[in-house]
């Protein structure tokens, strides 16, 4: 598991702008700096597949109060009061299982197209994956659900996952900022991972987002990566549509039907649960998004 917290100091610089503006990755880099961002490296030759690895999610998620400071870009874009606040955090984990890249490139060139794969967050000074990676939080017994503070994806080789489809090293490694180029995708055989000390990365129990509190009991996180969304009034996708169900995603996968994973978790009425419980609290430089975003 990369903690996105833990990135060297070269490849940060060149991912992003000193601000409030990435996820923290897990691993140190492997390699040079200057193998990343490599568009011959770049393989299109198969197909995407997404999905979402339950077991990141189940090891590592945690409930604590923890006080979140006025400022932040994360709780801005997520509504979030300032405060002594009732979290639950947790990781997730998107690997592509597919046997191609998930090419994405330089949110620049995107951006200036306005082709709707992203958005400018004038907070961060860096632009956002629009409609990534939904997380719900939802009553096992009611269904009642609440939405997550998370706004803003960027795709990297954040860390291994399948050494059988992996046959080269880490390529994407640089979520670009307003001012310098981006390089953005998973490669095959590589996840994308959002671990829980990252900005935004919560559920706010408490209802200080806006949202009624989030009762004691028994919760499903359910993720969803390049989630489904409805077509226009006249049937078109922006992007892609998938044959079989009628509904448009960002990107082409082969299979859109393992995209979605739950996973169970308990809220207490008080004091702190979970597998994370005891570790050390975030601190401001780890809610940088420019440390994995």
């Amino acid at each position: 598991m990369k903690l996105r917290s833990l990135l060297v100091l070269v490849p940060l610089i060149l991912a992003c702008s000193p601000s409030d503006s990435g996820r923290g990755k897990s691993m140190v880099a492997p390699q040079p700096a200057a193998n990343y961002n490599d568009p011959s490296r770049i393989d299109l030759d198969g197909s995407v597949d997404l999905i979402v690895e339950p077991k990141a999610t189940e090891n590592h998620w945690r409930v604590k109060n923890e006080v979140i400071f006025e400022g932040l870009c994360s709780a801005i874009e997520g509504g979030v009061t300032p405060g002594n606040r009732r979290l639950l955090r947790f990781t997730v984990t998107t690997p592509n299982i597919g046997n191609a890249d998930n090419f994405i490139g330089n949110p620049r060139d995107h951006y200036a197209a306005n082709d709707g794969l992203f958005e400018l967050d004038t907070c961060h000074g860096h632009f956002h994956f629009k409609n990534y990676a939904t997380y719900k939080l939802i009553d096992a017994e009611t269904g009642d659900l609440w939405r997550s503070a998370k706004r803003g994806f960027c795709m990297l080789d954040t860390d291994p996952y399948l050494p059988s489809l992996r046959d080269a090293p880490r390529n994407y490694w640089s979520c670009g900022t307003q001012l310098f180029d981006g390089f953005q995708g998973i490669s095959k055989g590589w996840n994308d991972t959002y671990v829980w000390k990252l900005g935004g990365q919560y559920f706010v129990l408490d209802g200080g987002d806006g949202q009624a509190p989030v009762p004691a009991g028994r919760y499903y996180i359910e993720v969803e990566v390049n989630p489904a969304y409805p077509p226009d009034a006249s049937g078109a996708c922006p992007r892609v549509k998938d044959p079989a169900t009628g509904l448009c995603h960002q990107f082409a996968e082969s299979n859109y039907a393992n995209n979605t994973t739950r996973v169970l978790v308990w809220i207490a009425a008080s004091g702190p649960s979970g597998p994370e419980k005891n570790s050390k609290d975030p601190t401001s430089a780890d809610d940088i998004e420019g440390n994995k975003l």
